[in-house]
């Protein structure tokens, strides 16, 4: 998990903000109001982009915000750069304000500059253990092992029909027995999952290993063309499944997925390292936790003029939400 840097941008200047810069943007900038005045250099000297009322606004800054936009895919333009430095302007311009009345020596101001200093502190440290600790052909090739081996070897197209009770999923059995062709109808009339009942009962091409155990085995254990001859029980209900089809699978090349199993080992490698190093710090925690999810909080005793000879229990907690009746499993 990487903690990005935050950079803050006051509201006066939402005008200028970046999410949409564009050409249009710095056409339609809002003129510089009486007491600062704005005028355009050909080109940055000596390290400065812009000065306000004074105040330097350095290229470094403006490259570190320019390389912050494009890391999250935003090309470098000239009107990109010119955005970042007409906002930075008028963040100066107010600060400057805000300056001249004390505010930057407020207590709620130090503890916000100390907040942001620690998290670009902690960023930079962050990016120095990734280039200390790079991840290596070797570690992608593992995972890319590990990707494959737990995908496993075959894929299944079935189809399948779920009713609450056991007793409807042996009858629909019995009607398979004498017309095994009726599935998709069976399944358009009787099938509680609403996902697949309008496609009768069709489910396409799954890996077993993302339904949910019962209905996996059940799967796998099933002939070309067969059904299964006892209702199979999962935690949605009772399915009966039809195996329409079955092929291996085959994995995209390692050069496919070389970038994003890349990103996907440095994270593991990243949260390993943050895990143990919260494991040896100690945390004093000076604030009471907080109580269990669900657990009510202690009742106020109540006052006597109050009472009415009666105890209230509390408010029986909302009915957990059903489950989808999609077999597939939990991520």
């Amino acid at each position: 998990m990487l903690i990005k840097s935050r950079v803050l941008f006051i509201g006066a200047a939402s005008a200028l903000a970046l999410a949409a810069c564009g050409p249009k943007d710095t056409a339609n900038a809002a003129p510089a109001k009486s007491g600062a005045t704005s005028t355009s250099a050909p080109a940055a000297k000596d390290g400065v982009a812009a000065t306000v009322n004074g105040t330097a606004i350095s290229t470094a800054t403006v490259d570190m915000m320019v390389k912050e936009r494009t890391s999250q895919g935003q090309p470098d333009t000239p009107e990109l750069r010119k955005a970042i430095v007409d906002n930075l302007a008028m963040q100066t311009l107010v600060a400057n304000e805000g300056t001249k009345k004390g505010l930057d020596k407020t207590d709620d101001v130090k503890r916000q500059l100390e907040l942001i200093k620690q998290s670009m502190t902690a960023n930079a440290f962050i990016q120095d253990w990734i280039k200390a600790n790079p991840v290596t052909d070797e570690m992608v090739k593992a995972e890319y092992d590990k990707m494959v081996g737990t995908a496993g070897g075959t894929e299944f197209k079935a189809r399948h029909i779920l009713v609450k009770e056991e007793a409807e999923a042996k009858s629909i059995i019995v009607k398979l027995k004498k017309d095994a062709k009726a599935f998709a109808s069976l399944a358009k009339e009787k099938s509680n999952d609403p996902g697949s009942k309008v496609n009768g009962g069709d489910l396409g091409w799954f890996n077993p290993a993302s339904m949910v155990p019962e209905f996996g085995a059940a799967v796998a254990k099933l002939e070309k063309g067969k059904f299964t001859e006892e209702p199979v029980k999962s935690q949605f209900g009772y399915h009966v499944i039809m195996l329409e089809d079955s092929r291996p699978i085959t994995p995209p090349p390692l050069e496919q997925l070389k970038d994003q199993l890349k990103q996907q080992v440095q994270r593991t490698n990243m949260k390993a390292y943050l895990d143990k190093l919260k494991a040896d710090a100690k945390i004093v925690y000076t604030t009471p936790a907080p109580a269990p999810a669900g657990a009510a909080a202690p009742a106020a005793p109540a006052a006597p003029a109050a009472h009415d000879g009666h105890d209230h229990g509390a408010a029986p907690a909302p009915a957990a939400a059903p489950a989808a009746a999609t077999p597939a499993a939990s991520k």
